[in-house]
């Protein structure tokens, strides 16, 4: 379980940066880690990784959102929705 909640916790992060951005955008790493709350670092992991999915890109006044980000919001609404279901289901297994 501890993989597992490692994992969690990044994309609960990289969701966080992502809806700052799209909230405050143009926004650069030192206003998101103040925001966030998050260290610097990790806030730089979360912006390579959502530039690299095509989420932000960097403009001269900070990370702003691409097109793809009301996809990117109803695909992961859903996602968490099966994630959700998914895991009320192994809790009623536990029972």
């Amino acid at each position: 379980t501890s993989v597992a909640e490692k994992e969690l916790g990044i994309l609960c992060r990289h969701v966080n940066v992502l809806k700052t951005v799209k909230d405050h955008g143009p926004i650069g790493i030192i206003r998101l880690s103040q925001m966030t709350g998050q260290p610097q670092h990790m806030i730089r992991y979360s912006l390579r990784t959502l530039e690299k999915d095509g989420l932000i890109i960097p403009s001269r006044q900070g990370a702003i959102v691409t097109e793809r980000i009301h996809e990117t919001l109803g695909t992961l609404e859903s996602t968490f929705e099966e994630f959700t279901s998914t895991m009320q289901d192994l809790k009623k297994k536990l029972k």
